[in-house]
């Protein structure tokens, strides 16, 4: 997987097809439009390719705003590499690219950057200055300057919901990572690495892997039963995390305490992946360790019979495509 940063690509890159956007979630809408390239790579003999910026433009237009991201870049190459996309176009989102009229971009970065052969986007896809470009501008250009343009219909729930980061967004702060399942995929993960706490969950004998959340969306606070995986390709453990400011003990900064069942070792370090699967119950202050103690333990039960169940979210029909101009 190759991940670029900027758009003005090496003639031997030239020509790839591309799905547009900015992708946060990879979620089933963004998939009907990856996937919709991936079919036109191949029919067309072509390298598959992901364009998308780096922040997210949200970031940008609303600096110091509470953390929403649901996928790293990191985290997305991982799982479009798993997909059979060859490359990502991650480009800067700045002043300059903000104040880029539509038309100079189809022209400068489409055209003259990566050369490509085939865009793919989604119907409500939005881009340059002011947001004034849509898909219909896009396939007009593109229709001028030589290229090709698919413009993929919305991915809807069986219940006729279109699939949305926002609705992803909610089901998370609302403590319904199913739901968020439901709409992604797969389970919604983080990533991080794994920093050295107050070692309290050694003394009381559940020690655990504390992570920050960083740029990811702060999902409902509480205990939730967690998958965890700490080597690429490596094994998955079950688990149980406590996401919270640990109010028994005085409050603090929000911190992902993860506590791997049946699990031995040292994570300090380590870059540990952590996908939610449920939500077992809100954070609440205890009257001593006794308590909590009991509590934590009770929450390793629950956790365990919930991730003995089989359960994976519900697949759609597929992607499909309303408009393509090759």
């Amino acid at each position: 997987m190759e991940v670029l940063r900027q758009p003005m690509l090496p003639e031997e890159l030239r020509g790839g097809v591309y799905a547009i956007g900015n992708f946060d979630g990879l979620h089933r809408g963004h998939q009907a439009v990856i996937f919709e390239s991936g079919r036109v790579a191949g029919e067309l003999g072509a390298a598959h390719g992901l364009l998308t910026f780096e922040p997210h433009p949200r970031s940008y237009f609303s600096p110091g705003g509470s953390a929403f991201r649901l996928t790293s870049l990191v985290r997305k190459a991982a799982v479009l590499e798993s997909w059979g996309v060859d490359r990502i176009i991650a480009i800067p989102f700045d002043a300059a690219l903000a104040g880029t009229l539509a038309q100079d971009f189809v022209v400068e970065v489409l055209v003259k950057g990566l050369g490509l052969r085939h865009a793919v986007v989604g119907y409500d896809f939005t881009f340059g200055q002011g947001r004034r470009g849509n898909a219909v501008m896009l396939d007009q250009m593109a229709e001028m300057e030589g290229f090709g343009v698919s413009i993929v219909e919305a991915a809807v729930e069986p219940g006729g919901k279109t699939y949305s980061s926002s609705a992803i967004r909610q089901a998370l702060r609302e403590g319904r990572p199913r739901d968020a399942a439901r709409g992604l995929g797969r389970w919604w993960c983080v990533e991080g690495t794994v920093q050295r706490g107050e070692a309290r969950g050694v003394k009381l004998g559940f020690p655990t892997a504390n992570l920050e959340l960083g740029d990811y969306l702060e999902p409902a606070l509480g205990v939730y039963a967690v998958k965890a995986a700490f080597e690429s390709g490596g094994p998955w453990f079950h688990g149980v995390a406590n996401l919270g400011n640990r109010p028994t003990f005085g409050g603090g900064g929000v911190v992902l305490e993860v506590h791997l069942l049946d699990f031995e070792g040292d994570l300090y370090g380590k870059e540990l992946q952590v996908e939610f699967v449920d939500y077992l119950r809100p954070e609440k202050k205890f009257d001593g360790l006794d308590a909590l103690k009991a509590q934590i333990a009770a929450d390793c039960d629950s956790a365990r019979e919930v991730l003995a169940r089989p359960w994976r979210p519900r697949g759609d029909d597929g992607p499909q495509s309303i408009h393509a101009r090759y």
